[in-house]
């Protein structure tokens, strides 16, 4: 079902520039702080050519500069092509949220474009048309994909992870620290045997989208728009057809892009908690109603921030699978509630529909206003909360790799912010150009 290929990355030149001055987050998690100090890190950190230096630039920018730049930095041999196509195998390692250490591996290739109603690609989230219009904006002016999009695969059994491994343990890697301490280690992959491998195991398994949404279905328009100019330019001939496309000969029918095992251990999906920033938290009285609707409860101590991920293990993680959150006003107990799982409802959809939406009042208007923030970490939201900058923060379990497929098996998406795929992908590791030699 998926298409993948190998493809010659434009990456950084280590004799030119120390890679972990370059890398930088990928840009819809950059703060407007973070921008200017990654501006300023380096001269070529790769925040240069993702954002403009101040959030007030962006709507009236071309982004004609970011071409001038990889232009420059090409020109001057601080980027260049690797000689030959390659698949990259990548290995994160970094600290758990609860403690200890794990690793990801995964890889980079190019993949075709397609349409979610074919169900090859799916979303498990919908998208917003501000952050796809400013990044069409960018790939319209530098033609180059400068941060991949994160796709899941289902493999249980390892069998891709084993040859991962093996070819970061035959190569010799690239390494680099990232600015939240994550360790990269990238490898080229060009053996044709490995590279088939990959590609047949693909070819019969769906694509779940974890990050980058937004970027894929600015793909898919830039696609169109590529189809579209070249129809324009006149009726090819049958000798033509046979040949490859406009599109295809510049790109534009495949999207750069990291694949991952959703079931390896070090593939973590983390919740993405709510903080009530103006809701009153409810009283006594109030949380007894749930009861009726089915919610049993217990409380908790977790008089500080640091204790609250302690208390969630404890008290949350034990109903993973089934409706489940805890509720934290910040006086020292978190009240956990729960109740039975149903069949064909998600946690987190129940959770959505019954206590954002029922037990609060906040609809999608209410959402969209700010009525909810949406802290990644546990011990952020109850630091918000204890700081007087929310009025109730609500915890959530972490939905599993089999929710997220079966969702999108249906063809249904998640409510907003339901999942956090940990660690992000920094940028600036490689670049993959529209006009890739």
């Amino acid at each position: 079902m998926a298409e993948i290929r190998p493809f010659r990355a434009l990456r950084y030149d280590p004799a030119k520039v120390e890679l972990e001055r370059v890398l930088a987050p990928v840009y819809d998690v950059v703060t407007p702080e973070e921008r200017v100090r990654f501006w300023e890190r380096d001269p070529h950190n790769a925040v240069r050519l993702e954002l403009t230096k101040s959030v007030a630039e962006e709507a009236s920018t071309d982004y004609s500069e970011v071409a001038q730049t990889l232009a420059a930095w090409r020109g001057a041999g601080v980027l260049r092509f690797d000689a030959e196509a390659a698949l990259y195998a990548l290995r994160q390692r970094f600290s758990a949220p609860g403690g200890g250490t794990l690793e990801r591996t995964g890889f980079f290739c190019a993949l075709k474009l397609e349409d979610y109603a074919k169900r090859i690609v799916r979303p498990h989230e919908r998208t917003l048309s501000g952050p796809k219009a400013d990044r069409l904006k960018i790939l319209r002016a530098s033609r180059t994909n400068l941060s991949a999009v994160f796709l899941l695969y289902e493999d249980p059994d390892g069998k891709l992870d084993a040859l991962l491994e093996q070819a970061l343990a035959a190569g010799e890697p690239q390494r680099a620290r990232d600015a939240g301490g994550v360790e990269q280690a990238l490898v080229a992959v060009r053996d044709a045997n490995a590279i088939a491998e990959v590609e047949r195991f693909l070819a019969s398994r769906p694509l779940v989208i974890a990050d980058g949404h937004h970027r894929y279905e600015t793909a898919l328009a830039y696609q169109a728009e590529r189809r579209a100019a070249a129809d324009a330019s006149g009726a090819r001939s049958e000798a033509e057809s046979s040949k490859p496309s406009e599109v295809e000969r510049d790109g534009a029918d495949h999207i750069f892009v990291y694949l991952a095992n959703a079931y390896a251990a070090g593939s973590l999906l983390l919740p993405i908690h709510r903080l009530l920033v103006r809701t009153p938290a409810p009283s006594d009285a109030r949380w007894s109603e749930l009861a009726r609707a089915g919610w049993s409860q217990r409380t908790v101590p977790a008089a500080s921030p640091e204790q609250v991920e302690a208390a969630l293990r404890e008290a949350l993680a034990p109903h993973t699978g089934a409706p489940a959150f805890a509720a934290d006003d910040g006086r020292g107990q978190l009240r956990v509630f729960w109740k039975p799982a149903s069949a064909g409802d998600l946690s987190i959809e129940v959770f959505h529909r019954e206590i954002v939406v029922g037990f609060f009042g906040l609809d999608e208007d209410a959402v969209r206003s700010g009525a909810l923030a949406f802290p990644k970490a546990a011990q952020e939201a109850a630091r918000e909360v204890r700081a007087g900058r929310g009025t109730l923060a609500l915890y959530l379990n972490p939905l599993r790799p089999e929710d997220v497929f079966r969702v999108t098996a249906a063809g249904s998406t998640l409510p907003q912010k339901s999942t956090f795929f940990y660690p992000k992908l920094p940028t600036g590791l490689l670049f993959r150009s529209l006009d890739e030699p």
